[in-house]
């Protein structure tokens, strides 16, 4: 297994502590491959947008006075977006133009001016700096340019998943769950730096911290405020914030710890995770409680979980407990992108040591097919940190912890863009074929489905009677040239369809692999290419 690192002149850097606000950062998704830089960083998000290059050049040619120019403005246009497809995204091998990076594209051939926009969709992105040179430097070789602006910006956060989520979650990219099933493992020590680590690489964060018995938050950050705030008007809750990440606890709402049993519990987790106030983040992590119980799953269930990360210790008691939860997340289809093997070892007199045994967060990944290993080590700093209110990542930005989380941070940024990518397109309808496509996220598999059977098999109350089983939509009520409307993704597990008479139809991924497929595709029908 490769791990991966980012260039040192990123390592963490405490950005914060110069007090300077994250909400106007910018935001990146798309990584450049690069000569000499062997990084395969994140993906993006492919969606549509009003302001792609081809609208953009639209406008171009539009507002181009004919003969004001050195050159022809399609002959300039053309030279720019070749040199910028030059850029590839390294996950997907694809161009930066053809993936409709680059917008707002400018062009004064009087004076060899160019200025583009790259809009990006994160802005944890260790390489963003590397990727704005590179775009100044392809298009700044084209013999009659005399002068390039690159302005990077980046989508609004939001989620992946369609229906009804709360007002507080709807404006959150991803929510990463940081779990361990078993106490006393640093799974809060993990939470915590590595929100700080995503913070310092750009993002906008906030924690959660959704254990009740016994909260950790309001000992390992140190807040100015430290009650949260209500909103009387809106009836929400304001989150106190340390270093510029948000921060939520029930150790903050001035109880300290709750006696109370388990409904009453997942009740105030809800409430305090629903309706806070969280604004636009790019990465909330939850602190998740230990066990598998009704909490649990109750979070699981109410929170659009992007991903999470499975905490453990070299012990076999621990990968035992751990075990559980890894198979809790992949019944409710939350993928599983790290373990993290804290307490591993300790170096004295040029050896290293492993007092606890070695071989339970390898077991973990080998079992479950996880694809990446982190190992922290015996570290009392780290430790202390825990206990001091500065996070060890913040305390030691350049130390050998704070490296080791920034890999964690680079990993847990690639993997959540590459699931937003596969989730987005994992259910799409090709117009050309008058088909549905279906690629399952985690699966090479790719097919293609009937719309009108897609519809058929529909196994909602509206389509099927709950009691008696008893099929309500017949065969001919759906006409055989029906076509969807919106397909789009519903949690990790299923899409939603709009048909034309309304109706919204939630296709689970387990059932599309069940249905008839199309066996003879239709030719396709040609289709308008923007030029």
């Amino acid at each position: 297994m490769q791990l991966l690192h980012a260039p040192s002149s990123l390592h963490v850097t405490l950005r914060a502590l110069k007090q300077q606000p994250r909400s106007g950062l910018p935001l990146s998704e798309n990584f450049l491959k690069v000569s000499n830089l062997d990084c395969s960083l994140h993906s993006r998000n492919f969606e549509p947008s009003s302001h792609s290059v081809c609208s953009c050049l639209r406008t171009r040619a539009a507002s181009t006075e004919a003969g004001a120019s050195i050159i022809s403005s399609d002959t300039a246009q053309s030279d720019v977006l070749k040199a910028l497809s030059q850029i590839i995204d390294p996950d997907f091998g694809t161009d930066i133009v053809s993936c409709g990076f680059v917008k707002d594209l400018q062009i004064d051939d009087a004076e060899g001016e160019v200025s583009f926009r790259l809009e990006l969709t994160t802005p944890a992105c260790p390489i963003k700096d590397m990727f704005e040179q590179k775009a100044n430097e392809v298009v700044a070789m084209l013999p009659w340019v005399k002068n390039v602006k690159v302005t990077m910006s980046a989508q609004p956060a939001r989620p992946v998943y369609t229906g009804e989520l709360p007002k507080g979650l709807q404006t959150i990219s991803n929510i990463i769950a940081i779990s361990s099933c078993k106490g006393g493992v640093g799974k809060s020590t993990i939470a915590v730096n590595l929100a700080y680590t995503l913070a310092d690489m750009g993002a906008r964060v906030g924690i959660f911290d959704a254990d009740v018995y016994g909260p950790s938050l309001p000992t390992m950050v140190s807040p100015e405020n430290r009650l949260l705030e209500m909103n009387p008007e809106k009836r929400t809750i304001i989150p106190t914030e340390y270093l510029g990440v948000k921060l939520v606890s029930f150790g903050f709402a001035g109880q300290g710890r709750a006696i109370m049993r388990g409904p009453m519990v997942s009740g105030v987790i809800n409430q305090l995770l629903t309706t806070t106030e969280w604004g636009e983040l790019d990465y909330l992590v939850i602190d998740m409680p230990p066990g598998t119980g009704d909490i649990q799953l109750t979070l699981c269930q109410v929170v659009p979980l992007t991903a999470a990360v499975i905490v453990t210790t070299p012990q076999k008691l621990a990968f035992i407990d751990v075990a559980k939860g890894v198979r809790m997340f992949s019944k409710l289809k939350v993928p599983c992108v790290a373990v993290v093997e804290n307490m591993c070892h300790f170096d004295a007199d040029g050896k290293r040591y492993y007092p606890f045994g070695r071989g339970s967060g390898s077991q973990v990944v080998q079992q479950f097919g996880i694809p990446h290993l982190f190992d922290l080590p015996i570290r009392p700093t780290l430790s202390a940190s825990g206990d001091s209110g500065m996070p060890e990542v913040v305390a030691d930005p350049q130390g050998e912890v704070a490296k080791t989380f920034q890999n964690i941070g680079v990993c847990v940024v690639q993997q959540c863009a590459k699931i937003r990518q596969q989730v987005s397109t994992a259910v799409t309808y090709d117009k050309s074929l008058k088909a549905i496509k279906v690629k399952v996220p985690d699966s090479d598999e790719e097919f293609l489905l009937h719309p009108a059977t897609v519809r058929r098999n529909d196994r909602s109350a509206q389509s099927v009677d709950e009691w008696s089983g008893e099929q309500k939509l017949q065969y001919a009520d759906v006409p055989e040239d029906i076509e969807p409307e919106e397909i789009r993704p519903m949690g990790n597990y299923a899409v939603q369809i709009t048909w034309p008479d309304g109706f919204n139809q939630i296709a689970p991924y387990d059932q599309l692999q069940t249905i008839e497929r199309l066996v003879d595709v239709p030719e396709p029908i040609p289709v308008k290419v923007c030029r």
